[in-house]
């Protein structure tokens, strides 16, 4: 079946949403949602969302905290640009009905986050993307220029490559005609045509064994843009949340706040002793990716799978009161936090390269925006600066609505598109090997491409990925085209962009940390 409008917008989180709401004045929206519009990043993020909103911070102290945390790799004019949108982006927010938590003065009440010299973190209790993503999935079922389409998952983007011309990655002028879609619940493979499509599909935590990622999270917007020969750049700077909840039986991994060590949590060895300071003068308080390699280092050195989180000093009643969902979740698996100390090790959680785009969060490939973790941006650098993400995703959004908006009435329909022609036939067998070839995925990742990465490590890794990979292709040759099948295509994609690109970058530069060209823990 085909179906038209102007805008294609596939993901579901903040980047997603706030495009749709900002563009269905103007024409129809195609939401498409991989399961339904909860299940996102956006969803899961706890610690908040960076802005400048009191007298005593200034956008120059937020800018160069970006900058510091980026170990050198950061666009300045991009992170100067996003900070000082910020504040506009908040109202908006706001104004989509989000409620971030104020004092009784009534301004907001103001976390600190790992890298930040002052308080700016805006948040909600400590569920501050549950309560932006459900006040924006309020605004787009309201909105009557929005379908929204469940369990629909992009398989590939539409090119020229459909009309049987030979795209390559020199071909000038790729056009982006929409997305072939699998709808799951009739298993049929839809044509989506449109004038305008973006991409915010979120982030790849999925190719690793321990993730703090929805099980969405597999790269797919990331793996279609790279197939469609767009440009893909800074794989290898994958970020460790330093503190998950320690849970070998839980998928996805519970994330601890990163505002719980911002209130003054410390992190301890297994005998009780603090080690941050031996790292880095700011302790606990350190960028994340300083923080992930000092825990991994103490992990190893003491051949233990995870450290300790101490709130314990500080009060109960505020600890409740402040961190809601930590303090439940924790209570679930039998520690109180205001008695107990908190089991934590690093989880894959973010991803600081993807899909390049300009400052309109326009691709390589024409009519084709990406936005949100997908998206590589310039603004991180070689480490996201905590809580930058949301207010990269807002600020580009805006960027990419203002600009398609601009110039999408002169974008046709291209009706020559043909069908996806569904061939294969299905295999009793095919399930059994995708659930045993991602964990294989999972398996060469996390222990050669994690936190603290070599040149023989990433070899393997990459030897290892090519057998996988060919193996998986004639898989999904021979078998119907199934979710499971195209998110293990995607992983094994992402997978391979994160070794590849891991292997060119030859020094130690923020969150890619190699043996083989080190430097020292230096403060940023």
């Amino acid at each position: 079946m085909v179906k038209k409008f102007d805008f294609l917008v596939i993901g579901s989180g903040i980047a997603g949403m706030s495009f749709a709401l900002k563009v269905a004045n103007r024409g129809s929206v195609a939401l498409l949602c991989k399961t339904f519009l909860e299940d996102a990043n956006t969803f899961y993020a706890q610690g908040g969302i960076a802005s400048v909103t009191l007298p005593w911070d200034d956008f120059g102290k937020h800018i160069e905290d970006t900058l510091k945390a980026g170990d050198g790799m950061c666009d300045r004019d991009i992170v100067e640009m996003v900070v000082r949108q910020a504040p506009e982006r908040i109202g908006e927010l706001v104004g989509w009905g989000v409620a971030f938590d104020t004092g009784r003065d009534g301004r907001f009440d103001l976390h600190r986050e790992g890298g930040h010299s002052e308080h700016r973190i805006l948040h909600h209790k400590d569920d501050t993307g549950r309560q932006i993503q459900e006040s924006l999935i309020s605004a787009v079922r309201k909105h009557p220029g929005i379908t929204v389409l469940h369990h629909h998952f992009a398989i590939e983007l539409l090119t020229q490559h459909h009309l049987g011309v030979k795209v390559t990655k020199d071909t000038k002028g790729i056009e982006c005609y929409g997305a072939y879609a699998l709808d799951e619940r009739t298993n049929e493979i839809h044509t989506f045509l449109s004038r305008v499509t973006m991409v915010s599909t979120g982030g790849i935590g999925n190719i690793y064994q321990t993730t703090t990622n929805p099980t969405v999270a597999t790269g797919d917007g990331i793996a279609m843009v790279y197939r469609a020969k767009g440009r893909v750049r800074d794989m290898e700077f994958v970020q460790f949340h330093p503190t998950a909840l320690y849970d070998p039986t839980e998928r996805p991994s519970f994330l601890i706040t990163e505002a719980l060590r911002g209130y003054g949590a410390i992190l301890r060895t297994l005998r009780g002793e603090e080690f941050m300071h031996r790292y880095d003068s700011r302790g606990s308080l350190a960028p994340r990716d300083i923080v992930a390699r000092a825990i991994d280092r103490e992990m190893k050195e003491s051949g233990s799978d995870f450290v300790y989180l101490d709130v314990t000093h500080k009060d109960a009643g505020e600890t409740k009161r402040e961190y809601p969902t930590v303090y439940g979740k924790c209570l679930e698996r039998g520690i109180d936090v205001t008695k107990d100390l908190i089991p934590v090790a690093p989880a894959a959680h973010y991803l600081c390269g993807g899909i390049v785009v300009d400052t309109e969060a326009r691709t390589s490939i024409d009519r084709l925006y990406a936005a949100g973790e997908c998206s590589r941006t310039g603004l991180h650098g070689a480490n996201r600066l905590a809580s930058n993400s949301l207010i990269e995703a807002a600020v580009y959004a805006d960027a990419a609505a203002r600009h398609s908006l601009s110039c999408f009435g002169g974008y046709d329909f291209r009706d020559d598109i043909p069908v996806w022609d569904d061939r294969g036939t299905s295999l009793t067998e095919e399930m059994v090997l995708i659930t045993q070839t991602v964990r294989e995925v999972n398996a060469i990742m996390s222990s050669y491409v994690g936190i603290v990465r070599s040149n023989l490590r990433l070899e393997r890794a990459f030897e290892r990925l090519e057998l996988v990979y060919r193996e998986t292709e004639r898989l999904f040759v021979r078998s119907s085209v199934s979710k499971s099948l195209c998110e293990l295509r995607n992983i094994i994609c992402v997978g391979y962009l994160v070794i590849k690109q891991a292997m060119e970058r030859k020094e130690s530069r923020g969150l890619h940390y190699t043996i083989d060209y080190p430097n020292k823990m230096e403060e940023r």
